[in-house]
């Protein structure tokens, strides 16, 4: 230990040494040279960090580069130091000792936050504050003996902000939510999600982005990106395959290494590649036999090796353990946190008593070596070094909230589906009568699902507020009957889930308010049109349910029934706003109404989201990352859901390979609802022109094509390229995305040429015997259309000779025996 009273003396003596010297000491506590130029950073060590010599130690000297003062750093810890850092500081709420949820728990430096890194106060180590979530900060709102509010902005979920197909406008989402972890004092936001929608059931579908990996990566990196150019870090998660919650710390997942590969690892490799998370959260499952937080092959050799991460993996809460009930983790740990370690994953969160004494005895026995632990923690140590703690950053508590409501605002808008519009129903304008508003949801409107993608956001514009926030009457009879109802509701709800789990507790559908068709009938008298909201809600831990989830209740197909028959009985329109965050069920009820708008969780702006597009202020350009089956039962993966025994899974085989969404409706003729790369626009749109580079493959390859808005409104197309490739050696589907590009907004008769680029690995496909990539010789067409089945233009090109564009090494070797399909 260094003595206090030296210290205190060197203290004293450095200052004054300091102003003889003409070396100043400015306000931002940088101490300069007589030339201004910086010598340390104050921040970067405290005095009583000073040697006995009065001199800095070497990893204080911020003119050394990070990875010289890191490992100075890890010689001067004690073992025990080195352990704690190993693991996190806990769970908010969560007594880490008795596994029980309080309200004693420590809340952390950010209350709220889900938890933090060790902070090593004798060397200058601060903590990393983490926090949830994908739709935006997740932190406490209010805080003891503290008058002031901490609310954050709810963003669209997930599936809401990849349905714009925009990365310039998530580019800018991500800025905005940057803008808030930074100014909330959070270092690393836990997030995005990036796990595909392999089944419509999933419940936490909605934080994700896309049953397309392409898709999924593309705006992945473009939020994290954004996130991250704020100077804070992203955890982009649940690495890999982690597409199920029934059960999901004690699921096992037979994969095949080619479905791995081109399904569920593409979009990460995308995001690694092009955006550089400072964090990677591996998942609960199990992938073969192996927990994920043990994979060697996923954590090191794939992610670092192959794709060149240069960050930290840390599991995700609980990780390793068989079950996330709270009287089993009073039990000793079933994963091995030496194996989580040795595999590459560097923090075990969010860090158990047990943990930290199980890596001291490995560490005294040598089954833990010590190059293992000073490789995860100059992982973890560069990832402090790099945080605004570190800089000790004075964050205002005061993020630009309103600006951000903007852009929430306006991503949800362009997120926002047209379904349906026959004989253009919508735009609605008229504001003669009064809406005729129906549905519990239209009163009640979801801005995100449950657990840890929940928001606290100050406000929820409803759809009744979004409509008369612009201008449109609402019918008060209706309202007056539906308001004391869904307040009633939602507070039986609400108790409910308290006693069920709180943030964890599935959330349950609110019964639909009962109408007398005389009600009904006089109220399509009165009014012009009706607007009927379906709503869904959904969350982490469970999964959704077939009957009244994705297919209608009785209660709402009633409803649906009785205002559609009032309605056209009068020769009005009826319009269906469908406020869910996953696929439903639309083929034996879209006929019955004319229009259909699926703005998903719009966030807390989304009732003047929704009122704009219903206006006509916004032109819908929101387009489908996933494909609507006609049943359930018609989705490829229904067939292998949701594994084996069916109320409490441990173990499931994709035995749907690649054939996952559109790869598999496309290919084996099976018709969707709404195809993936569906919606519609007030406009329209011709594509033409379509003029590849050339007409041989070499390095790569650029599609030109124009889009002219041939309507009478303003509007953005999405053009979507698709590419089927030659199958003599290897089966594959009959086509799959390869590129996409967002318009701007294009005025009535006006044009822009696009331009999509093909690279080696767009042609190629996993070929597991062979360990590569390849893309096999032939003769390739590429599809531009504006969707998955509306392609507009088709244009081939060769490629002379098989091309090996990536070699890999083995992974994922099968722990059981099954085919993948195939066509």
């Amino acid at each position: 230990m260094k003595n206090s009273s030296f210290l205190k003396t060197v203290k004293i003596s450095l200052l004054s040494t300091l102003i003889i010297s003409g070396i100043s000491w400015n306000k931002k506590n940088d101490i300069k040279d007589a030339n201004g130029i910086p010598l340390l950073t104050i921040n970067a060590f405290t005095f009583s960090d000073l040697n006995q010599n009065g001199k800095l130690d070497k990893y204080e000297d911020t003119r050394l580069p990070i990875s010289d003062r890191i490992q100075d750093l890890i010689s001067k810890m004690t073992d025990d130091e080195k352990a704690s850092m190993l693991i996190g500081i806990g769970m908010p709420g969560f007594d880490m000792v008795s596994a029980k949820f309080t309200t004693e728990g420590f809340q952390g430096k950010v209350p709220g936050a889900a938890g933090g890194t060790y902070e090593l106060k004798r060397l200058g180590i601060p903590t990393v504050v983490v926090s949830d979530g994908p739709a935006g900060l997740r932190i406490n709102p209010k805080r003891n003996n503290d008058s002031k509010t901490y609310y954050a902005t709810a963003f669209p979920v997930g599936t809401s902000l990849a349905s714009t197909w925009n990365t310039e406008l998530i580019n800018n989402v991500g800025k905005a939510i940057g803008n808030e972890v930074k100014e909330y004092g959070v270092d690393v936001l836990l997030g995005p999600g990036m796990n595909i929608h392999r089944n419509p059931l999933c419940g936490r579908n909605f934080e994700y982005y896309s049953e397309d990996p392409l898709l999924t990566g593309k705006i992945s990196a473009a939020i994290i990106n954004g996130i991250q150019s704020n100077g804070v870090g992203t955890s982009a998660k649940h690495f890999a395959a982690n597409n199920q919650e029934r059960n999901r710390m004690g699921i096992n997942a037979h994969i095949s290494e080619r479905a791995m590969r081109e399904i569920y690892l593409r979009g990460f490799e995308i995001t690694v590649k092009e955006a550089q998370p400072w964090t990677i959260m591996s998942s609960y499952n199990s992938i073969n036999g192996t927990f994920t937080s043990q994979r060697k092959d996923l954590l090191t050799t794939i992610l670092r090796n192959e794709w060149g991460f240069k960050g930290m993996v840390m599991t995700d809460w609980f990780g390793g353990y068989r079950s996330f009930s709270v009287p089993f983790l009073k039990e000793a740990p079933t994963s091995d946190v030496t194996a989580q370690l040795s595999a590459g994953n560097d923090l075990i969160m969010p860090g158990m008593p047990s943990q930290k004494q199980a890596i001291l005895d490995n560490m005294k026995s040598g089954k833990l070596s010590a190059a293992v632990v000073n490789t995860d923690l100059t992982r973890i140590l560069e990832l402090v070094m790099r945080s605004p703690s570190m800089s000790n950053y004075k964050y205002s508590d005061k993020p630009n909230l309103k600006a951000n409501a903007e852009v929430t605002r306006q991503a949800a808008a362009e997120g926002t589906i047209l379904l349906k519009n026959d004989k253009n129903t919508l735009p609605f304008t008229s504001k003669s009568t009064p809406l005729a508003i129906f549905g519990i949801t239209s009163y009640d409107f979801i801005s995100g699902g449950t657990g840890s993608g929940d928001v606290n956001e100050a406000y929820s514009i409803s759809l009744i507020d979004g409509l008369t926030n612009s201008g449109f009457s609402i019918d008060k009879d209706l309202e007056g009957l539906y308001k004391p109802y869904v307040v009633d509701q939602k507070a039986k709800e609400m108790e409910r889930r308290e006693k069920n789990g709180g943030l964890l507790a599935t959330p349950k559908r609110l019964l639909e308010l009962e109408l007398n068709k005389a009600i009904i009938d006089n109220k399509s008298n009165s009014s012009e049109l009706a607007l009927i909201t379906i709503g869904r809600n959904a969350g982490e831990g469970d999964d959704r349910k077939v009957e009244d989830d994705f297919n209608l209740a009785a209660d709402e197909v009633t409803l649906i029934n009785n205002v559609s028959e009032a309605f056209h009985a009068k020769g009005k329109k009826v319009v269906v706003v469908l406020n869910i965050g996953g696929v439903i069920e639309t083929a034996s009820w879209r006929d019955k109404v004319d229009a259909i708008l699926l703005p998903w969780q719009p966030g807390q702006e989304g009732g003047n989201s929704v009122a704009d597009v219903f206006s006509g202020k916004t032109n819908p350009s929101g387009k489908l990352t996933m494909t609507f089956p006609v049943k359930y039962e018609d989705a490829a993966a229904s067939k292998f859901w949701i594994g084996t025994p069916a109320e409490n899974p441990t173990s499931v085989t994709y035995e749907e390979g690649i054939y996952v969404g559109y790869r598999y409706f496309n290919t084996f003729g099976v018709k969707p609802a709404y195809e993936f790369g569906y919606g519609l626009s007030y406009t329209n749109f011709d594509v033409s022109g379509l003029k590849l580079s050339s007409n041989s493959f070499s390095k790569s390859m650029t599609a030109n094509v124009t889009v002219k808005n041939t309507g009478k409104i303003a509007g953005k197309e999405v053009v979507e390229l698709y590419l089927s490739a030659p199958s003599k050696n290897t089966d594959k589907p009959s086509s799959e995305l390869k590129a996409f590009v967002k318009t701007k907004l294009l005025q009535p008769g006006e044009s822009q040429t696009v331009t999509l680029t093909l690279n080696p690995k767009d042609l190629a496909s996993f070929v597991a015997s062979k360990n590569a990539w390849i893309a096999e010789a032939g003769d390739y067409k590429v599809g531009i259309g504006t969707s998955s089945l509306n392609i507009k233009q088709k244009v081939n090109f060769t490629l002379a000779k098989e091309l090996v564009v990536e070699n890999t090494n083995p992974s994922f070797a099968a722990d059981v025996k099954f085919k993948d399909l195939k066509h």
